[in-house]
């Protein structure tokens, strides 16, 4: 089985500028726009022209009044019928892609059963590097916890003592 060229297009990089708004880490304007205007021109679809010739919403209160965010910047959405396309083509596209592993998986076994072993061993030294960095940090972190509540004894002791002190120089300076 050769691998389609639409395939091997999805997983070259890419030199364009990143997009400013994003949904589901794919450009608004660069891409979902173009795309679903398009499949309207081909009556694929059927999104309202007011979704996309206004694809950005400002949130409302419950009273009609605009959201804003803690920032204080107005709180802006991706309209809900273009949110609700774009939902479908994530989805398909992820379905696509499971298709695409399963039939590879299913043509060529013993190459996808080789290709998981191979990646599994060139990765456990990466996990064992990280699971015994994690070890070591949960200890250090345990030694500083320990000596942090030392110090805060010893001062409370201390402090104690002190007092113990002026107390009995105030017994003393009475008597």
């Amino acid at each position: 089985m050769k691998t389609p060229g639409y395939i091997k297009a999805l997983v070259q990089p890419t030199t364009q500028k990143p997009a400013a708004r994003k949904v589901w880490s794919v450009g608004l304007e660069e891409v979902w726009l173009p795309f679903f205007t398009a499949t309207n021109v081909l009556g694929t679809t059927r999104i309202s022209k007011e979704a996309l010739g206004a694809p950005l919403r400002l949130q409302r209160e419950k009273d009609g009044t605009p959201r804003f965010s803690q920032n204080g910047k107005p709180s802006i959405r991706v309209n809900a019928e273009l949110n609700t396309q774009i939902r479908f083509v994530r989805e398909n596209m992820v379905m696509s892609w499971m298709n695409f592993a399963g039939n590879v998986q299913e043509a060529h076994p013993e190459e996808y059963k080789a290709e998981v072993e191979a990646c599994q061993k060139a990765g456990r030294p990466i996990i064992e590097k990280d699971a015994a960095d994690i070890e070591a940090a949960i200890i250090e972190a345990e030694k500083k916890a320990r000596l942090a509540a030392e110090m805060e004894k010893a001062a409370a002791d201390a402090m104690e003592q002190s007092d113990k002190t002026e107390d009995q120089e105030l017994v003393g300076a009475s008597a």
